[in-house]
């Protein structure tokens, strides 16, 4: 089950090993480090579930939980060094979902989370794609390039999720229209072309030179793990010179004619 976490942790070293734990069992993770961050993070993405730290900056874990009750019913799983009854309970009694106790492991995190999923019904249940630095989210309608949250439109959302879906293989253009189909009775193979082109503007580091988005010329358009990009065009100058041609006065004489 696939889902949309927002993993409130300050220290920086435990924030990206859950979120690279969490990113394995396919969800798709938000990272912040204070607790107004987190409020603000919650409130616009809506995620499917939020792991909170207690001891944080700005706002504690404790106010952020009371805070997110207040708004929403979206599950929260409590992180805290504070391991005395008291401070568990209170935590609970201000609606967090679960808890775990510092230092945890990972994996029993990782079975606590799918436990809540399950018992709350979050996430999409449907596949994420990661092809390099992209990753496609059907579920939630959600690309992100390299980390970063990409808009794209219906149509564009639909071309690259039909390739993400099958990395490396190359679609023709007639296959990418079966995938447009019903959005627009005009819609032409050119019209793909262009998807493309602007899709490269969101997720190409360089829309020019792409590395992702790929043209197979004369069969269609592939979706690849990032490569190198392809160099530089050697200029004139850069060319080997070409061998100079002997003047005329080096050529072998013509035979003299007859008289």
């Amino acid at each position: 089950m696939c889902a949309n976490v927002l993993v409130a942790e300050d220290d920086t070293k435990q924030a990206e090993l859950l979120r690279r734990y969490l990113q394995r069992e396919g969800h798709t993770v938000v990272v912040v480090h204070d607790g107004r961050a987190a409020l603000d993070e919650a409130r616009a993405r809506r995620p499917d579930l939020v792991l909170l730290d207690v001891m944080m900056p700005v706002v504690d874990g404790l106010d952020v939980c009371r805070g997110l009750r207040a708004e929403s019913d979206v599950p929260v799983l409590m992180l805290t060094a504070r391991s005395t009854e008291d401070d568990l309970l209170r935590g609970l009694d201000l609606g967090a979902d679960d808890y775990v106790t510092k230092p945890y492991s990972p994996r029993e995190l990782m079975a606590r989370v799918r436990t809540l999923l399950r018992r709350t019904g979050g996430g999409s249940g449907e596949p994420v794609y990661r092809v390099g630095g992209i990753t496609v989210d059907p579920g939630r309608h959600a690309v992100l390039a390299d980390g970063r949250e990409v808009e794209c439109t219906p149509a564009e959302f639909r071309i690259l999720e039909a390739l993400a879906a099958r990395p490396g293989r190359v679609l023709s253009r007639a296959q990418l229209l079966e995938h447009l189909h019903g959005f627009d009775r005009f819609i032409t193979e050119r019209t793909v072309d262009v998807h493309v082109k602007n899709l490269r503007k969101k997720i190409e580091p360089q829309p020019r030179r792409p590395v992702r988005l790929c043209t197979v010329y004369g069969v269609g358009y592939k979706l690849v793990g990032d490569r190198p990009p392809p160099p530089d065009r050697a200029s004139r100058s850069d060319r080997a010179p070409e061998p100079e041609r002997a003047p005329r006065s080096d050529r072998a004489p013509e035979p003299e004619r007859a008289p």
